[in-house]
């Protein structure tokens, strides 16, 4: 029991720290759009952004699974593989930052950069930082240091929304100071998103630098082991794989787009594009907290003879409440639209798809225990490789045609598609009674009220009156889910002020 309670004080650290800065980042969307000059300024930011997601991904080659694995395992000593990884990051993340630097101009060519490749090398230097930084955050892990673990996290977060605000707010007003106008550059614009970025990542490096230095107390233990390292390889190169088809699947959509969409605005609509996918990452910060609640208690109950049914109720109820939220974002987008720049609007028509994608991601989530708890797990391998493949195709076929909102629709066909396949399979190995009538049901009733709501507001234009009926339709999907499946009487401390 007592593990059992470490390991939920450790997951809520974990858990709280990750979406709370994930939540703060998400307000940098507001000051980008309302203070960059035009969208195709964010559309460089969402690009860029997207493909160090990818490159990151690449960098790291499954090593820090690795470093769980191994040093965990009887036979190896935990600093010796710890040293070796971190030897072995540090070598392959300084020769990227130095490809970085050094063929910037060719790689800012053939991303269509060709006037900014100082933004190639600050973004390599970044990315090479934060893969060489994910061993000591995993040290830290291993050490049983969540606190550690969160503050530096969100050191990183604070002094990036810091340097950004600095940049971009506080230093155009200061125009006129001889300090100011001996180094600032007003008409820079974007490029100073990336400034802020690499400032904080080499701060938060330099923090952990007690961790680092950890890996050279004591030579023997400490020592770089190649015939180690090449078994680590063996278990962590396949990983790379999976996290590859992962991450594109999130992020294919804005690194492609610039290549597929004919148009002379092209970086204009990823700005617009990225912008309003922004707005429904709500869903995803939901969608996070309920993974790391539901992955620790998953293991848990795995051989609790009532687990199964325990699956299914916390696959019934993440359904129910992301709907929720799905509609209550939806009725209320003329209200939630002001978080981003009126110029960005246009490309609000893509957020009801984007918070499909992030209900189907989550569900997909959820179904994936059934391969991951009878070791089954290449099958996560094929869900991951086909998803990109109907990804990658679809983009490539309608994006050309239909802009941004091919982009959206392709990731929903594909996690949708997925999704099913790791459900109808999942329910052959591992049968779980997900309780489909009352899931079809608030699905379909979802479906009814999104489509009186966008019948009512076609009719009807006033944007008060559009929020109000929704809000009432939220009511009613509210009062059915107290009524049938979420007694108030239920809840700690204030059930009790309800029958």
């Amino acid at each position: 029991m007592s593990d059992m309670k470490s390991l939920a004080k450790d997951t809520a650290i974990y858990g709280v720290s990750s979406i709370v800065g994930k939540f703060l980042n998400w307000l940098l969307v507001p000051l980008y759009t309302y203070v960059l000059k035009q969208s195709s300024d964010y559309g460089i930011v969402t690009n860029l952004y997207a493909w160090t997601a990818l490159l990151l991904v690449i960098l790291t080659y499954g090593m820090e699974t690795g470093f769980f694995s191994f040093a965990n395992r009887d036979g190896h000593n935990p600093k010796t593989v710890y040293s070796t990884t971190l030897i072995s990051l540090f070598t392959t993340s300084l020769l990227f930052a130095l490809c970085c630097v050094f063929f910037r101009n060719p790689i800012a060519s053939a991303l269509g950069y060709a006037d900014h490749a100082e933004f190639i090398a600050m973004l390599g230097i970044v990315v090479a930082q934060d893969a060489f930084a994910s061993i000591p955050f995993a040290w830290l892990r291993y050490k049983k240091l969540p606190m550690r673990f969160a503050a530096l996290k969100l050191l990183f977060v604070f002094l990036n929304i810091a340097f950004n605000i600095f940049f971009l707010v506080i230093c155009p007003k200061l125009a006129g100071h001889a300090w100011i106008d001996s180094w600032y550059n007003a008409d820079y614009g974007v490029g100073w998103v990336f400034v802020a970025n690499i400032l904080a990542t080499t701060i938060q490096t330099l923090c952990l630098t007690p961790a680092i230095i950890e890996c050279r107390a004591g030579t023997k233990d400490s020592a770089f082991d190649f015939a180690l390292l090449r078994k680590m390889l063996r278990y962590s190169l396949p990983l790379l794989v999976l996290g590859v088809a992962g991450i594109m699947n999130q992020t294919l959509d804005r690194i492609i787009f610039p290549f597929l969409y004919s148009g002379e605005d092209a970086q204009a609509q990823l700005g617009i594009y990225g912008a309003c996918f922004k707005v429904a990452m709500v869903m995803m910060m939901f969608t996070q907290a309920f993974r790391y609640a539901y992955e620790p208690f998953v293991f848990s109950k795995h051989k609790d003879r009532e687990s199964v049914a325990a699956y299914a109720d916390a696959m019934k109820y993440y359904i129910i409440f992301s709907l929720l939220i799905l509609i209550a974002m939806i009725v209320w987008l003329p209200l939630l639209r002001h978080i981003i720049a009126p110029t960005y609007w246009e490309g609000l028509r893509v957020v009801p798809i984007v918070l499909w994608t992030y209900v189907f991601q989550g569900i997909y989530f959820n179904l994936s225990f059934w391969y991951k708890l009878s070791d089954k797990t290449r099958f996560g391998a094929y869900f991951s490789l086909l998803g990109l493949v109907i990804t990658a195709v679809l983009q490539i076929i309608f994006v050309p045609h239909y802009s941004y909102m091919a982009s959206a629709a392709s990731n929903t066909i594909s996690y949708f598609i997925i999704m099913l396949l790791s459900y109808f399979i999942g329910q052959h190995y591992l049968p779980i009674p997900y309780d489909l009538k009352s899931i079809g049901g608030y699905t379909l009733l979802t479906i009814v009220i999104i489509a009186l709501y966008h019948t009512f507001a076609h009719f009807v234009t006033p944007t008060w009156a559009q929020m109000l009926f929704g809000t009432i339709l939220l009511c009613v999907y509210a009062a059915i889910l107290i009524k049938k499946d979420f007694p108030l009487s239920g809840l700690p401390v204030v059930g009790k002020y309800f029958k």
